[in-house]
């Protein structure tokens, strides 16, 4: 799977092991537009071979959809378009925090955090949308 943390700037890519067991950062990549990410994503789609695209959909604090989350499920239709690939979302609410908290305990210095922050977002997103996969077949 392909774990995805779109922006208008940045998107954070992760993936994870064949047993969908571990997630790990992979890349940022800057873009200009969707249609650079839409290609981006699915350059490194058929590169690694991902049988599943997960985005991060960012929900508003009261966990309903609103502009940001449309342009992120516009993106999502494009890319499942393009690669032929199913895609999913997972909450995404407070990953950037959380990867920025995670940066922090390791000594990274804020300066320095934009680097891999998007990134780190991607494979948190994965992260728990494994775990609620795994919750759900429970």
């Amino acid at each position: 799977m392909l774990g995805i943390d779109y922006g208008d700037r940045y998107v954070g890519f992760s993936e994870c092991d064949s047993e969908e067991i571990l997630a790990f950062p992979l890349t940022t990549v800057r873009v200009k537009s969707m249609r650079e990410a839409v290609d981006a994503a699915a350059d490194i789609a058929s590169r690694d071979g991902a049988e599943k695209i997960v985005i991060g959909l960012p929900l508003l604090p009261d966990g309903t959809e609103g502009e940001r989350a449309s342009k992120t499920r516009a993106f999502g239709r494009v890319l499942a378009k393009v690669t032929g690939l199913p895609v999913d979302y997972s909450d995404e609410r407070l990953t950037t925090v959380q990867a920025e908290e995670y940066l922090a305990e390791g000594g990274v210095k804020k300066r320095d955090m934009k680097r891999y922050t998007d990134k780190l977002s991607a494979q948190i997103i994965l992260s728990d949308y494994m775990s609620a996969e795994k919750a759900r077949r429970k």
